[in-house]
């Protein structure tokens, strides 16, 4: 057995008849000391799988809250290698919850394929989304990952062609990554009603669990989702909270405790609000 598609199996499956909840959050911010132990904290706040997002000078789909937090990583001299030796620094005490990078092509790139696949699977990294590899062009590296242990992740849009959701299906592990609405992460109002249309044009031809995410800010629009959707994918709302909270308590090691204490409070709301629905 795949120890690392089981850690997915595993998520999904504490969560039969429920939702799962799937955090991001971009690596090495606050700080780089503190992004393992931020990640324990959404864990015993109920997260089931963690998105970390790789910090990335040009992020496309990412909106300004997202991009403030990767330039606040970038500063810190947060790149690929610091990213993954996170992974295996919280991997030390977690061997259960997912972990999925989050990014673009041009760090993986820069590393090489095969040393990425090489020492992401070292790191314990159980899934790859690359935002710009779309699953046309993903071929041999996503047959490589698969390979590793490792699920190559897609995002579906509501502009998605049913061929592209046919071939997304075809190849895709872990989950796919419904994103609810056009334009950049943390924009928009949900539709609920939408989102299940979609969802079920989805599962026509996906067979993986389906996550949701963009637009989701709150425990009121976390659960109203949680009845058509697999997951809920929420990061631009939590990364506010981590942002403010370590502004509100200052720089070092007071700003570190106070992010945390807060992401693991406000994700706790969503878990319960979710558990509730």
């Amino acid at each position: 057995m795949n120890t690392k598609t089981d850690r997915f199996q595993a998520a999904f499956a504490r969560r039969a008849g429920g939702t799962a909840l799937i955090p991001y959050i971009t690596s090495g911010d606050p700080s780089v000391q503190v992004t393992p132990a931020l990640m324990h904290a959404l864990v015993q706040a109920g997260a089931d799988i963690i998105e970390l997002g790789v910090p990335f000078s040009d992020p496309m789909a990412d909106g300004p809250v997202i991009q403030r937090a990767g330039e606040r990583a970038i500063a810190r001299g947060v790149g690929l290698r610091q990213v993954l030796d996170m992974v295996a620094e919280f991997r030390r005490g977690d061997a259960a919850t997912p972990v999925v990078l989050m990014g673009y092509a041009n760090p993986i790139e820069c590393m090489g394929q095969d040393a990425f696949i090489a020492a992401a699977q070292t790191a314990g990294v159980d899934g790859v989304l690359v935002v710009d590899y779309p699953p046309e062009e993903f071929g041999d590296f996503g047959e490589r990952l698969a390979q590793a242990g490792m699920a190559p992740i897609f995002l579906l849009a509501p502009t998605s062609t049913e061929e592209r959701i046919r071939r997304v299906g075809q190849i895709a592990r872990g989950y796919v990554y419904y994103v609810s609405l056009k334009g950049i992460t943390g924009a928009g109002h949900l539709d609920t009603d939408d989102v299940a249309r979609h969802l079920a044009a989805i599962r026509r031809h996906v067979s993986v669990p389906v996550g949701v995410g963009f637009g989701i800010r709150d425990a009121q629009s976390a659960a109203r989702l949680a009845p058509v959707a697999d997951a809920v994918v929420i990061g631009t709302k939590l990364i506010e909270t981590i942002e403010a909270a370590a502004a509100a308590a200052g720089p070092g090691a007071d700003g570190d405790r106070a992010a945390v204490e807060a992401a693991g409070e406000w994700l706790g709301g969503i878990r319960r609000a979710l558990d509730a629905a």
